[in-house]
């Protein structure tokens, strides 16, 4: 057999697989010209053909078939579980709140939303959400200007005792904080500070200080020093390297451990009662004072209001928080740092 004859052959193969997709039905079965460009007249639109499961055969090797395993039911189980209990839970406040009396029946017999103006005048919820605000957003700003500092400290400095001062730095957020809030308070009441707004912002301040620290450390740990040293050659001053080349590349670990303890010193309630007094309770102090006043005889939906105010004011943080900062991006913003 010669060359000329295997070229032959070839160009009768081709002919062959030619006609055999002209001919070629589509999905609906209709032929599909072949002649037929995607600029022509009368050209078929994209075509999408069906997808049929591959069989065992057709697997790449090593590839194995997707199956739920019974451990996935179970977590998934355990989840939806979770997510059941916590919406009846809130769904169950909401009710509450916006029915006189609410006992056997699936909705209160008797909808009003009285509570809510009787909580407001009588607890003066709107002094007790400014001094919330006024607390969260001390304790986030000196937080962060104290911790970014000293997290920096430790991410690139070698000092004796490196391991003690972080493990002290990790001391008051893994511990309950009654342990220290007790002695805090006592300090706070012998130096005539007890029961002011700027006792509630410093026992706040003990455990969001170390918890901006820990949160930052590992952030700061991840920049390629050689960002700061090609400044510091350039003539920049460490002044101007932290705030002008640090500070962009550090702008969403900041914003997310201030929103992380935003979120934690409006829930912290231990260090805030054991130092606040009237009017400088926050909301979720004034929540407890409302369910243990008059011996505990309030009504039960003025205390749901309160509690559904108090998550709606969460919520509406949160949601406004994140529309800065998506935790979900940070190691990606931290690696595209690196590479610059």
């Amino acid at each position: 057999m010669t060359t000329n004859d295997l070229d032959l052959g070839a160009i009768d193969l081709d002919r062959s697989a030619i006609d055999l997709d002209r001919n070629a039905p589509d999905v609906d079965g209709a032929p599909i010209p072949l002649a037929a460009g995607p600029g022509s007249p009368g050209a078929p639109g994209p075509v999408r053909r069906k997808r049929t499961p591959r069989t065992p055969a057709e697997r790449i090797p090593g590839e194995r078939a997707l199956r739920a395993q019974p451990s996935t039911w179970v977590a998934w189980a355990g989840i939806a579980a979770f997510l059941v209990l916590l919406l009846g839970i809130l769904i169950s406040v909401v009710i509450d709140s916006f029915g006189r009396t609410w006992y056997a029946q699936w909705l209160p017999t008797e909808p009003t939303t009285g509570w809510y103006s009787e909580a407001w005048t009588r607890f003066d919820l709107g002094h007790v959400i400014l001094v919330t605000l006024v607390v969260a957003f001390c304790v986030v700003a000196l937080s962060i200007l104290i911790g970014v500092p000293a997290s920096y400290v430790l991410a690139r400095r070698q000092f004796p005792f490196k391991r003690a001062v972080t493990a002290l730095f990790l001391l008051p957020v893994i511990i309950p904080p009654i342990t220290f809030g007790i002695p805090l308070a006592t300090v706070m009441y012998n130096v005539g500070l007890g029961r002011t707004l700027l006792a509630v912002i410093l026992v706040n301040l003990v455990p969001s200080v170390p918890f901006v620290i820990i949160t930052m450390t590992p952030f700061i740990e991840q920049i390629n020093p050689a960002i700061e040293n090609a400044a510091r050659m350039s003539g920049a001053r460490m002044r101007h390297v932290f705030v002008r080349i640090l500070g962009p590349i550090l702008v969403p670990g900041i914003l997310a451990a201030a929103i992380l303890v935003l979120v934690r010193t409006v829930g912290m309630f231990e260090l805030t009662y054991l130092v606040s007094g009237p009017g400088t309770d926050t909301l979720v102090v004034s929540i407890f004072r409302a369910m243990t006043s008059a011996g505990g005889s309030e009504p039960r939906a003025l205390v749901s209001a309160m509690a559904f105010l108090y998550t709606a004011m969460m919520l509406v943080t949160l949601v406004i928080a994140l529309r800065f900062v998506n935790p979900t991006q940070l190691v990606a913003r931290v690696g595209a740092g690196d590479e610059e």
